[in-house]
């Protein structure tokens, strides 16, 4: 069983508040992106790599998350981030064992509500966090740990 201590989405993947705050806040020593796109773009990885000087980082596709999230040491202590809540229902759904999701930032674009200053859903969200939910995932919005969380099916 992978060493899963936190999920988040963010549709900005690794940034600074991610590599630092959260993952220091979580006791993480892996960062793993779960993206098709940036999973085979070595650019977008460098630069994401930047911001994380001292953790190890790992770039699958969803299915190559889904087929290789099993094989992680006892020791690796992974922080798994994706873009969008569809992702997170993919991988539970390919059996990843995430059982927290972390929302932290989802932009607003045109078709979008906002839900908070930092999340914003359409109809296709609304519904992959419902059947997140009906699997037992807790969804919870916080942007960072000194916050406290809203339960996102409150502000559905």
């Amino acid at each position: 069983m992978p060493n899963i201590l936190w999920t988040r989405i963010d549709n900005r993947l690794i940034h600074g508040q991610v590599a630092v705050t959260w993952s220091n806040h979580v006791g993480s020593n892996l960062i793993v992106v779960a993206n098709d796109e940036v999973a085979k773009d070595p650019l977008q990885q460098s630069l994401m790599d930047m911001a994380v000087p001292g953790l190890d980082t790992r770039y699958f596709t969803i299915q190559e998350t889904i087929d290789k999230i099993g094989q992680a040491s006892d020791e690796q202590k992974i922080a798994l981030i994706v873009k969008t809540p569809q992702d997170v229902l993919k991988l539970v759904r390919g059996g990843v064992p995430i059982r927290k999701v972390n929302i932290g930032n989802m932009h607003y674009s045109e078709g979008k509500e906002p839900l908070t200053n930092t999340v914003a859903v359409d109809e296709q969200d609304k519904e992959a966090f419902r059947n997140l939910h009906r699997l037992g995932i807790l969804l919870e919005i916080r942007r960072v740990p000194s916050e406290k969380g809203k339960n996102i099916l409150d502000l559905l």
